[in-house]
C-alpha cells in the first residue's frame, strides 16, 4: 500500500473558480488548504471559463506551502470528466488534490481515480494527485465505509452538511446551523463519517458554516468537530480562517505537555513499567497513544 501524503487541513478555504480577484486573495491567505471551486460557486454558463481561470491561477500565483485543490463537478454531471482532464492537463504539476463532490458509492470515486491515473501516466507527472471526497448525500453516508476504502489515492473525507441536510429532508435555518434541536443535529453523521475516515487512514474535515459574521458559533462548531477527531473545517469567508487555525492548532503548552507524557511512558517502558506518574496524572499505553496524536500534529505544523 502506498503511504498517504500528510497535509495540513486545519482550514480549507473555498474560493469561486470564476473570480480572478478572489483566487489571488486566497493564494495570499493564511489558509492551509485552498480549493478552487468549479461546482456550486460557478454558474453553468460560466463553468468552462472558470476552468481556464483556475488553471491560470494554479500556474501563475504564488501559493506558498498551501495545499492546492480544485473541486470539480460531480460524476453525475456533464462537466466532471472535462473538469478533471482540463485541470490536470493544463495545471497538473501545480495541483495537489482534486475534491470530488457527491460520490454515493465507491464506483464514483474509482471513476476519478482511474481517470487521474491515465492522465498522470500520459503526462508523466512526478507526483500523484490526491483525492478528497464530500460526503453530502444520505446514500453516501450509508456507504461511507465503502467509499473510505475505495482507492489508495483518497486522502480526506469532508462532511458536506448543506447538501446532506437537503438530502435527508432536514429543516435548517441556514447551512451548518439548526435552531431548536436539543443537541448537535450533526453529531451522528459527523461521528459516523469520522470513524470511517480514521479506520481507512484518512483525514476527516468538517464542512461549511454559512453565517460568517457569527464567529463564536463558528468557533464552537470547530470545537465540536475537533473533539470528534476531525482535523479541520471549511472557511467560506476569510474571516473564518483565523478561528479555524486557532481551534485546530495545539498550543505550545499542550505540545510540551504531550511530548512530556510520551517521553515519560517511553522511559517507563524501558524500565519494564506499564504505567508511570507524570504531571499529576497516571500515564499508560492508552494515554501515550492519545498524546502522540498531539505530537504528530505539532510536527506536521513544524512546532
Amino acid at each position: 500500500m502506498t503511504k498517504k501524503v500528510r497535509r495540513l487541513r486545519r482550514v480549507q478555504l473555498a474560493v469561486p473558480g470564476s473570480s480572478e480577484k478572489m483566487l489571488a486573495k486566497a493564494a495570499a491567505s493564511d489558509a492551509d488548504h485552498v480549493f478552487c471551486d468549479l461546482e456550486d460557486a460557478v454558474a453553468p454558463a460560466a463553468k468552462e471559463a472558470a476552468r481556464e481561470m483556475v488553471c491560470e491561477a494554479l500556474n501563475g500565483l504564488d501559493w506558498g506551502r498551501k495545499t492546492r485543490c480544485v473541486r470539480v463537478n460531480d460524476v453525475g454531471t456533464v462537466w466532471c470528466f472535462e473538469d478533471i482532464i482540463m485541470v490536470v492537463e493544463r495545471a497538473g504539476a501545480n495541483l495537489d488534490s482534486l475534491m470530488l463532490p457527491k460520490p454515493c458509492r465507491a464506483a464514483d470515486v474509482l471513476f476519478a481515480d482511474i481517470l487521474l491515473s491515465q492522465l498522470e501516466a500520459k503526462l508523466g507527472l512526478k507526483r500523484r494527485i490526491g483525492l478528497e471526497v464530500l460526503i453530502e448525500e444520505v446514500e453516501a453516508m450509508e456507504n461511507v465505509s465503502e467509499i473510505a476504502r475505495s482507492c489508495e489515492r483518497l486522502e480526506c473525507m469532508i462532511f458536506g452538511m448543506g447538501d446532506y441536510s437537503a438530502s435527508q429532508g432536514m429543516v435548517m435555518e441556514q447551512i451548518g446551523e439548526a435552531g431548536g434541536y436539543p443537541g448537535d443535529v450533526f453529531h451522528y453523521p459527523r461521528y459516523r463519517m469520522t470513524i470511517a475516515a480514521r479506520a481507512a487512514g484518512l483525514d476527516a474535515v468538517d464542512g461549511p458554516f454559512a453565517d460568517f459574521r457569527n464567529g463564536e458559533a463558528y468557533r464552537e462548531e470547530c470545537r465540536r468537530a475537533r473533539t470528534l477527531g476531525m482535523v479541520g473545517k471549511w472557511a467560506i469567508h476569510p474571516s473564518q480562517i483565523g478561528l479555524a487555525l486557532e481551534v485546530f492548532s495545539p498550543t505550545v503548552e499542550e505540545v510540551s505537555f504531550a511530548r512530556g507524557v510520551v517521553a515519560a511512558y517511553r522511559d517507563a517502558e524501558r524500565r519494564g513499567l506499564g504505567s508511570v506518574a507524570h504531571g499529576g496524572v497516571m500515564v499508560d499505553a492508552a494515554s501515550a497513544r492519545l498524546f502522540q496524536n498531539v505530537v504528530d500534529r505539532a510536527e506536521l505544523m513544524g512546532m
